[in-house]
């Protein structure tokens, strides 16, 4: 399928009922209001499809771009690719997306992660505390001692920070608590400290989690899982 085939099939999948929720969640004017499961349906016709991705990428078209961050190939992105496509984005479902799908399968999810923390751009902050809760959710070699001084920067910093930004440090948090029992105690130290967050989610029925509650639960679940 061609550039202008996948922007012609894209138009025909959106519907008005979408485009009224995804604009309820932030999702600007350019986009069609396809579902994600008609996306899904085109990730698994194309694979990964690298220069269409691109192509789809420059169009700005939210639909379009969400396509994008899941046929791209994340061994062809390069750290300013990385930061130059996290620049065109102002919607928190398509950074999340493009961190889940693009950054954390790449070579550089670890330094982008400890750069885009550390930014008071609310969409570049949530992409670092998004990839930072993917980060703390593999069971890969980072020691407690890497995430335990990322619990303290959300403790000095969660209720100073920008809207979406807060919400994505609430959720590493979270992440970080669920990956073993000594970071789930320290994890639920911090939220009890840090107290209630408040997000703003618009006019959308989302609700932010109680980080203590939210551990203590899929902790449980894991332990339960594991005897099983």
């Amino acid at each position: 399928m061609t550039y202008q085939q996948t922007m012609a099939t894209l138009r025909k999948l959106g519907t008005v009922q979408n485009i009224k929720v995804y604009k309820r969640h932030g999702a600007g004017d350019n986009f069609f209001g396809v579902s994600f499961a008609n996306l899904n349906k085109l990730k698994k016709k194309f694979k990964i499809d690298h220069d269409l991705a691109l192509q789809l990428w420059k169009t700005g078209n939210t639909d379009a771009q969400t396509l994008a961050t899941m046929i791209a190939d994340p061994e062809r992105m390069s750290e300013p690719a990385l930061d130059k496509w996290l620049k065109d984005i102002h919607y928190y479902l398509l950074v999340d997306v493009f961190v889940g799908n693009v950054v954390s399968k790449s070579k550089f999810a670890k330094s982008r992660m400890e750069l885009w923390t550390k930014s008071e751009d609310e969409w570049v902050g949530r992409a670092g505390w998004h990839l930072l809760a993917q980060l703390a959710m593999r069971g890969d070699s980072l020691g407690d001692s890497y995430f335990e001084k990322y619990l303290e920067s959300v403790k000095r910093n969660i209720h100073q920070s920008k809207n979406r930004t807060k919400d994505a440090m609430n959720n590493a948090l979270i992440a970080i608590g669920i990956r073993n029992a000594t970071l789930e105690k320290k994890a639920i130290e911090a939220a009890n400290l840090i107290g209630k967050v408040n997000v703003d989610h618009g006019e959308t029925g989302c609700k932010t989690p109680d980080a203590a509650a939210y551990i203590k639960k899929a902790r449980a679940r894991k332990k339960s899982q594991t005897k099983n």
